[in-house]
């Protein structure tokens, strides 16, 4: 390494610089993890709804006259 590369490395714009190049390394970074998380949701969201419509299919559909009313509760009248 000579003198001048040496020199380089430590002047105000080189550190300047490689500050912002580890910035933009760590938005790069972050934007891939949330992308990809993003993706992980998505298709765990598609698999959801593709199991809550199968089991919606699945599940046999009640009879409409077959539903009671509820019972109501007689009043007890104290002597």
């Amino acid at each position: 390494m000579t003198t001048r590369q040496r020199s380089a490395a430590r002047s105000p714009n080189a550190l300047a610089d490689a500050w912002e190049r580890r910035t933009l390394l760590v938005k790069q970074e972050l934007a891939a993890a949330s992308a990809a998380s993003d993706a992980k949701t998505a298709r765990l969201r598609a698999l959801r709804l593709e199991k809550e419509q199968q089991d919606a299919q699945a599940q046999p559909k009640p009879d409409g006259g077959a539903v009671r009313a509820p019972r109501r509760a007689s009043r007890v009248i104290a002597e």
